[in-house]
């Protein structure tokens, strides 16, 4: 029988080692998966990756987790507004790395590797201090610059409802980067609202299906 539902937060999270590439979905708080991210944060891995739309929010979710010195490295498209004051000292500090990557060219690159595309080439960035490294090229009178795919170890994502095969659905904005960042990972954590029987979902209401994703666990109430 196939259950891919976990008891506690703590045991989803377990085994995200020293190092390791983990992708946290969510726009600002909408969709941040921030039960895993405190269970992640009280588990203790270090020298962290983080590929986030953004580099945390006041002191809660990822802004803790950066607080605490966990994240090597952050690969985001909007690092700086005025609650991102954590990620804010320790990069004027130089102790977090950051790689800034256009929004589009964000989602693009996360969607590239869970669809096994070796990369693409977007106008977006070109001539820019962005590009500096990056192959270009000129098609059809048009400047590109040539982007590569983001893959994790790790995905933390939150979806509103998921069954034990693992098929999510999502509750409006929340869904954001979750769709995409759990096919590029290796593991795919899920923190959901409600674990529902296997058929209460609408088949034509899931967003992510059940082979994209290997642990579920349901959030504290």
């Amino acid at each position: 029988m196939i259950d891919k539902t976990f008891a506690t937060l703590e045991s989803a999270v377990a085994d995200i080692h020293d190092g390791a590439t983990v992708m946290i979905g969510g726009f600002g708080n909408a969709g941040m998966p921030s039960a895993l991210i405190d269970a992640l944060l009280a588990q203790g891995a270090r020298d962290l990756t983080v590929v986030n739309n953004n580099a945390g929010n006041g002191e809660t979710g990822l802004a803790a987790l950066i607080k605490a010195k966990r994240v090597r490295k952050i690969i985001c498209s909007f690092p700086r507004q005025a609650d991102s004051h954590h990620f804010d000292a320790l990069y004027r500090a130089g102790e977090i790395e950051l790689e800034l990557t256009p929004q589009g060219n964000l989602a693009e690159r996360i969607r590239a590797a869970g669809a096994g595309i070796g990369g693409f080439f977007t106008p977006t960035g070109y001539g820019t201090q962005l590009a500096e490294g990056k192959e270009t090229r000129l098609i059809d009178g048009r400047h590109y610059v040539f982007e590569t795919p983001i893959r994790a170890d790790f995905a933390l994502i939150k979806a509103l409802r998921g069954d034990r095969w693992g098929n999510l659905v999502y509750r409006k904005t929340a869904r954001n980067f979750g769709p995409i960042m759990a096919m590029a990972a290796k593991t795919t954590i899920a923190q959901v609202v409600d674990v529902v029987a296997l058929g209460e979902l609408d088949p034509e209401a899931i967003i992510t299906p059940g082979i994209f994703v290997q642990r579920v666990v349901k959030e504290a109430a």
